[in-house]
Parts: C-alpha cells; sequence; structure tokens
C-alpha cells in the first residue's frame, strides 16, 4: 500500500505567536488552533503528561500544512543554539515557492526572519535562499524565473 499523501511538518516551538505571525506573513493561513493532552497524545509522542497547545497552519493551495506546537508540559528540551548550521544531522528545511524572493524576504524581516546566507541564482531557473525564522526555523524560499 502507498501513502496518500504528506499531511504536514510538525515544529516545536517556543513562542507561538511569533511563529504563526511568521507563517501567516509568508502567506500561509491559519486554519485552527487547538490544545492537545491525554492518553493518546502520550501515547503518540512516547511522553508522559503532554500538554500543548497546537496551530494548524496551510498553504494557499491548501495542499501543505505545518503543525506548530508549544509544550506546556512535559518541559521543551533544548536541541543547542537556534542558529545552528544547515548541515547538522537532522537539521532541515521546509522548502516554499513564492512569487517575488524579495519582497517576500523584505516582509519576513520584521517577523525576526534573518537570511542564512544570501539570495542566489540557480542558472536561469531559480532564486533561492533560506532563511531562519523564529526558534532558529530553517524556511527555504524558491523563485521560479521565468
Amino acid at each position: 500500500m502507498a501513502i496518500q499523501r504528506m499531511d504536514n511538518v510538525g515544529i516545536v516551538v517556543e513562542d507561538m505567536d511569533a511563529a504563526i505571525a511568521f507563517f501567516v506573513e509568508l502567506g500561509m493561513e491559519l486554519e485552527g488552533r487547538a490544545e492537545v493532552e491525554g492518553l493518546v497524545a502520550d501515547q503518540c509522542t512516547g511522553l508522559d503528561g503532554v500538554r500543548c497547545d497546537i496551530a494548524m497552519v496551510r498553504t494557499p493551495d491548501g495542499h501543505s500544512r505545518l503543525e506548530l506546537a508549544k509544550y506546556r508540559s512535559p518541559v521543551v528540551i533544548s536541541a543547542g543554539p537556534r542558529n545552528r548550521p544547515h548541515n547538522i544531522l537532522g537539521t532541515h528545511r521546509v522548502m516554499f515557492a513564492v512569487d517575488d524572493i524579495e519582497d517576500t524576504v523584505a516582509r519576513l524581516r520584521p517577523h525576526g526572519a534573518e537570511l542564512v546566507g544570501e539570495i542566489a541564482r540557480f542558472e536561469d531557473s531559480y532564486l533561492l535562499c533560506y532563511l531562519r525564522g523564529p526558534e532558529g526555523i530553517i524556511v527555504g524560499l524558491a523563485e521560479q524565473l521565468r
């Protein structure tokens, strides 16, 4: 049996409101917020006493979603500095196709976004960059050149 689709990517955050504001400014839509706790949450995560706030944001086409989670218990464990380089095992990025990469970067800067490197041109096909957003999340942006 094959998978049906990728449903969402989960990201643990400390400042839920800042994370939501960042992704909404990027162009995602807030689908909803909820609190998750209880036996199912404990069983699924392998943790005891899970209580967390979640927010689901989706791309405008409705095909991709991010689940943002702020753990109230158990206590969040830091994975180290938030400005880690991109080549650390297990560290990846979420890539978004955008209409105008420079405008998108400019709109995200007031929300704490910083370029990891610089906007790069891949042949005559794409402009690409990585941004570090809230909680050190690396977000990739790709503008297809026409």
